[in-house]
């Protein structure tokens, strides 16, 4: 699991997480109108006089809130540092709780507002209620920083706008001039500061035509996923002659990745963050050993979920972000590569309590409809959490499913997005709102049995539609759900991580037996089958942005996390890794790492790999670096020669996969086809050659199993596919099978050091090395794979 990363360094030393109640569970009766299902209707858009989002002349703000007594739009000429031009006040629709006012651009001309419009709201409500003396700064009205319903309006805290299209800059933002935390603070010390200066606010867009392409249809099931943090991708990338660390640059390294082989781009978070006060430099850093300072490099903090961050973009005015975003996707659509990004709908970055329950941090969601948003105690003085922040966002509340559902129909019809991975996504399962948590994958109410009626998932054979991926896990209760979401849903496989891993790694420690390995080789139908679901549901990883990259999983015997400057500091992080160091033998971290990859493209399940794991990329066993925005936690292309090595056995490797249907089955693997005929998809060999039973796959003395896969029954033309794994420390002899009447195994590859090099991965396959029982030694933890001919 992650390390919680606070959205204010403050708040690293007093955030607190809600005192947990009895399960006491709390239904909706919220109702909406059609008009808040879509994202042209709420935030603020050009308009004419009447709204209608075709017109020009005129912006109209529209804002959700069931609690508010009064909300007014404030409206500025900069982001910062100085004092609004002009103010409305919106109108409630008491059947839909939307408030709207619409206003001509000329008022706005006239006020010395220029074409950028920056705004941001102010809100009272029963905590605090609105009086015509009041002043920004002042308490009148003042009820309670939080009363019996959870309410927690503060009109002395800007609110950024929910639905804004894109956001002036960050909570923490240097941009905010004289910034400090506790201007978004409530609590007797701090909720008389203003924030209307530093606060971020919300940027009035014009319609945007820029291209994001022609979307790849591609099936799942033929996807290899290269899971990469945007800014890492290139801002190490000396070959970039500009924007390196953007969107910009991003797009140039497209045709890098389609030469890879990767079919799919998946972007650590990519909605608005606070990551504008990240230390990047070694000399400016200032950073000791043991300090963390706070930085939100890996960017699990969403401030806003329609925004693209403005600090990954080379062009920062007034949308320039969203074209250069689109032209990003472009750039990846033109070489055949979906693009995905990771969206953390579980909590937000205004955090939790600040050890008392009447301390917060306020300038969005909570200041709007806390009560909403969130999911609160049983008493509402607290917030519930799954999430390690201290709070949950509130999955079950209708309302906060629109904006879920509207956020990511945003990002898939007006930014290109072909897919979403879910942060924390057992948090999206719950079914209820406030004073409990249960995840229920058969309750129709739940968020993500909302998307997926909302948000079309990609069909199995391929087509229009959407990606969706779950982390299957969050914290606490019952929310380990691996291969428990419903119909729709992939999920990234954290039992197939932990089984490939032991096997490799804890020889003599943890028992993992042959039926073990099997089931993960052949697609973990043991989890996804039961529901319907099929074998690329299973997103296969070895490793993934939180933890070891592959080159320490194999090279390190633990976590170094408290190193210094540009390695760490870091804290947090899982102990129990199940990483070896393999002897401090760097030949054999290296076959480990081809075991590894190896393993990925030859198994059924869709493949996912980390940026910069095709050249063995390491982070000095650092296995929590979320907070590193530096040299060493971007991706350096600079390789020596094992590392160039490695890239063309990754390359060669992802090819192998793709001109192999057999290897990327659309359903799991059977031995009879639907008419009942014998077909021999898949049998399993013990290493003298006979078929192996269920004695030897249920015991874990057993370290060695081969399998053949028939090829012909995918469509491939007399062939066959073998392929015998030696979980051994000593080579082990395999007497190989019955290649097919007439015909030979040719060998691929051996991950073996012997075969180590830039030619190890044989794609054409021209070493003859007999028919059936033929004789192979395998060494010790290596890997063999043949093709009959």
């Amino acid at each position: 699991m992650r390390k919680p990363v606070l959205g204010f360094t403050l708040m690293l030393a007093l955030a607190a997480c809600g005192t947990q109640m009895p399960v006491q569970p709390q239904e909706s009766s919220i109702a909406i109108s059609k008009e808040a299902l879509s994202p042209t209707a709420l935030g603020a858009r050009y308009t004419d006089s009447t709204g209608n989002v075709t017109g020009t002349t005129h912006i109209t703000f529209r804002v959700y809130s069931s609690k508010a007594t009064r909300l007014d739009v404030y409206l500025y000429a900069g982001a910062a540092g100085a004092a609004e031009k002009t103010k409305y006040t919106l109108v409630k629709d008491a059947a839909t709780n939307i408030w709207k006012v619409t206003v001509p651009v000329s008022s706005l001309t006239a006020a010395g507002i220029g074409s950028t419009v920056y705004y941001g709201y102010r809100a009272w409500g029963p905590n605090w209620t609105y009086n015509a003396s009041w002043t920004k700064g002042s308490n009148l009205g003042f009820v309670s920083d939080v009363d019996a319903a959870g309410n927690r309006f503060n009109p002395n805290k800007l609110l950024l706008d929910p639905y804004a299209l894109e956001v002036s800059h960050d909570p923490t933002s240097p941009t905010s001039g004289n910034y400090t935390g506790f201007a978004y603070a409530s609590g007797p010390s701090y909720r008389n500061l203003d924030s209307g200066n530093v606060a971020p606010k919300g940027i009035v867009l014009n319609t945007d035509t820029t291209s994001y392409g022609t979307k790849p249809t591609r099936a799942q099931k033929d996807d290899i996923v290269y899971e990469v943090h945007l800014r890492g991708l290139t801002r190490g990338d000396s070959s970039i002659a500009s924007c390196a660390g953007t969107y910009s640059g991003a797009a140039q390294k497209a045709a890098y990745l389609q030469t890879l082989g990767i079919t799919a781009v998946e972007f650590l978070p990519v909605q608005e963050t606070d990551n504008d006060t990240n230390d990047v430099t070694d000399a400016a850093s200032g950073k000791s050993a043991t300090s963390t300072n706070g930085d939100n490099y890996w960017g699990y903090m969403t401030t806003n979920y329609f925004a693209p961050d403005r600090r990954y973009s080379c062009d920062k005015t007034a949308g320039g972000p969203t074209r250069e975003f689109k032209a990003m996707v472009k750039a990846f659509h033109d070489r055949g590569i979906k693009v995905m990004i990771d969206v953390v709908y579980n909590h937000t970055a205004e955090g939790g309590t600040w050890g008392t329950s009447n301390t917060a941090t306020i300038f969005s969601f909570r200041g709007l409809d806390n009560a909403v948003y969130y999911s609160l105690t049983a008493d509402r003085q607290n917030f519930w959490d799954n999430t390690g922040i201290g709070h949950n966002y509130n999955t079950r509340n209708p309302i906060a499913q629109n904006l879920i559902i509207d956020s990511l129909k945003y990002w898939r019809d007006e930014l290109g997005i072909d897919g979403f991975r879910f942060d924390l996504a057992s948090v999206l399962g719950n079914t209820c709102e406030h004073g409990c948590f249960n995840f229920d994958k058969m309750d129709s109410g739940n968020a993500l049995n909302k998307i997926v009626a909302s948000v079309t998932p990609r069909p199995a054979a391929g087509g229009s539609g959407v990606d969706l991926v779950a982390e299957p896990w969050a914290i606490g209760g019952n929310s380990y759900q691996v291969g428990n979401f419903p119909t729709g849903w992939s999920e990234w496989n954290g039992d197939y991580r932990d089984t490939i891993r032991k096997d490799q790694n804890k020889l003599g420690t943890d028992a993992i037996t042959p039926g073990q390995l099997a089931n993960k080789f052949a697609g973990s139908s043991e989890l996804y089958q039961d529901d319907g679901r099929k074998p690329w549901h299973s997103v296969n990883f070895m490793v993934a942005h939180d933890g070891f990259t592959l080159k320490d999983l194999y090279s390190c015997n633990g976590k170094n996390n408290s190193q210094a400057w540009p390695y760490g500091a870091s804290d947090g992080g899982e102990d129990n890794n199940n990483s070896w160091d393999q002897g401090s033998i760097a030949a054999d971290q290296r076959k480990a790492a081809r075991n590894g990859t190896a393993l990925l493209m030859l198994n059924a399940g869709t493949p996912m790999m980390t940026g910069g794991d095709e050249f063995l990329r390491s982070i000095n066993c650092n296995n929590n670096p979320y907070n590193l925005d530096s040299s060493a936690n971007w991706l350096n292309y600079t390789l020596n020669t094992d590392q160039t090595n490695f890239k063309t056995f990754t390359q060669n490797m992802i090819a192998f996969r793709k001109a192999h249907a057999a290897l990327r089955p659309a359903n799991f693997y059977s031995s009879v086809d639907n008419n009942g005929n014998v077909m021999e998809q898949l049998r399993w060999f013990k290493p003298d050659g006979n078929v192996a039973d269920g004695a030897y796959f249920g015991s874990s003395s057993n370290h060695a199993l081969a399998y053949r896969i028939d090829a012909t029954e995918f469509g491939e033309t007399n062939q066959a596919i073998y392929i015998a794994y030696n979980g051994w420390s000593g080579a082990v002899n395999f007497v190989l099978p019955w290649p097919g009447a007439g015909k030979n195994w040719y060998r691929v590859t051996d991950t073996c050091t012997w075969a180590e090099g830039a030619g190890q991965v044989d794609l054409n396959a021209t070493t003859n090395l007999g028919g059936e029982w033929t004789n192979y030694s395998v060494c010790g933890r290596g890997l063999l794979v043949l093709v009959a001919k």
